[in-house]
């Protein structure tokens, strides 16, 4: 049996911009990507801690060491500029690797 399981978080992240003119997306600083093993046009979960707005996206990565937190197209309607957001991947896997299964977690400073 697979199941689903939380592969990544970026915990608290600030939202830095919104916007409706673009396709569609999260950008996200590449350097946060790596770091939790968020691939492009990866699917994620936004979870935005200010209003209780959830939604499903992809990422696209924004400038290394940037910070940048960017809702793109609809998205944009879901958070304004200075909202924290939980960003989450999962991944499929067996049962059993699921059990002893690791995510990678980034907690961003100074953000409680």
């Amino acid at each position: 049996m697979n199941i689903e399981i939380m592969n990544s978080k970026i915990h608290r992240a600030t939202v830095t911009d919104a916007n409706l003119n673009y396709i569609g997306s999260i950008t996200i600083d590449e350097d946060w990507m790596d770091e939790v093993g968020i691939l492009t046009n990866q699917q994620v979960h936004v979870v935005n801690i200010n209003n209780g707005e959830r939604l499903i996206t992809y990422a696209i990565p924004g400038e290394r060491g940037s910070g940048v937190v960017c809702l793109n197209g609809a998205a944009a309607h879901k958070a304004s500029v200075g909202d924290k957001v939980i960003i989450i991947a999962y991944a499929t896997m067996d049962y059993e690797e699921a059990k002893t299964h690791k995510p990678k977690i980034k907690f961003i400073e100074n953000s409680i």
